[in-house]
């Protein structure tokens, strides 16, 4: 994972990233000082809540970008892509809270019975990806503590964010992956 300096520098950019969008309609460049840690590829999701109310929230699960571009490019869609929400306003910005979640690589769980899965994932330290077919859902390791959820209805929640039926996570057919997040705000 990143450093604590990184991961605020990271807010930093998320912020500018938006701001700079909203205002100009330009996608900011990746700036010359960042730390050379954010230059390795890594998930990173962006969160924006309004007053204790998620706003937006975008991501990369899989490391396929720079944190620093990966940062750069869901804050914007955070902002204004979320199909959830309608496009943030310059007006909204200032009441905006950030936060953004660097994640650790997927890693598939691997259980002989899917009643396993409940010893194999921590609340408050996994995040989920539950993938069946082509329908995919995550959620991040935050939400169940947020949502006050036990681990049978983390993955419940999980498999409704990937459009299946809650109780698709019993169903053989489905992966389960977990992974950490860092989050900074």
């Amino acid at each position: 994972m990143i450093s604590d300096e990184s991961g605020e520098y990271l807010v930093g950019i998320a912020k500018e990233a938006v701001l700079t969008y909203l205002s100009e309609g330009k996608k900011i460049e990746v700036p010359k000082d960042c730390p050379d840690e954010l230059k390795e590829k890594l998930g990173v999701f962006v969160t924006l809540n309004e007053k204790n109310t998620l706003r937006g929230c975008i991501g990369y699960p899989e490391p396929i970008e720079s944190a620093i571009k990966a940062t750069i490019d869901v804050a914007i869609a955070a902002a204004c892509e979320d199909p959830r929400f309608p496009e943030v306003t310059i007006e909204e910005y200032p009441k905006l809270i950030f936060e953004v979640t660097v994640l650790s690589k997927p890693e598939r769980i691997v259980v002989n019975e899917p009643q396993q899965y409940l010893d194999e994932i921590e609340i408050g330290r996994d995040g989920l990806i539950i993938q069946k077919g082509f329908s995919k859902g995550l959620l991040l390791p935050q939400v169940p503590v947020e949502h006050n959820m036990d681990v049978e209805e983390f993955l419940e929640h999980t498999c409704m964010k990937a459009g299946i039926s809650a109780d698709s996570w019993l169903d053989a057919s489905c992966d389960i992956y977990k992974f950490q997040g860092k989050i900074f705000k």
